[in-house]
């Protein structure tokens, strides 16, 4: 059954996949224009434009956040328990995909300030899912 807590697991990581998907796309343009030799690309896209870098951290985000966020979705879903979860699931994968989003646009204080309050957002809801799973029932 899907439930909501699924379906933002699978936004999560869809989104993190179109991220990677987008990175890649760019780097083979990159290739085929003649600009970057195949082997000349470094994981944060330090040799690369700002936007490039922004994409690759926008991209090692996901990743970092998937094991701690998807994996209380998971252990929700696992154990029967996704009801806890369900109530914010989409605002976790809403707070993540435009924390993403300000960092693809810029990294002016301002930008960086509410990528800040989009990452805290995932964290109270992480620490508040974390404690429910941990201590419902008891």
């Amino acid at each position: 059954m899907l439930t909501q807590s699924s379906m933002a697991l699978a936004g999560f990581i869809t989104w993190a996949l179109l991220l990677l998907a987008w990175m890649e796309i760019l780097r083979s343009g990159l290739v085929l224009g003649g600009k970057v030799p195949a082997n000349g690309f470094v994981p944060d896209n330090a040799n690369l434009s700002a936007f490039m870098q922004r994409l690759a951290r926008a991209h090692a985000n996901c990743i970092e956040g998937l094991p701690i966020f998807g994996g209380l979705l998971i252990l929700a879903i696992a154990t029967g328990r996704s009801a806890l979860t369900d109530p914010l699931a989409y605002w976790l994968l809403a707070a993540r995909i435009a924390q993403s989003s300000i960092h693809l646009v810029s990294i002016s204080p301002t930008a960086v300030t509410a990528r800040f309050s989009a990452f805290t957002v995932q964290m109270v809801i992480g620490l508040y899912w974390a404690a429910r799973l941990l201590f419902a029932g008891l």
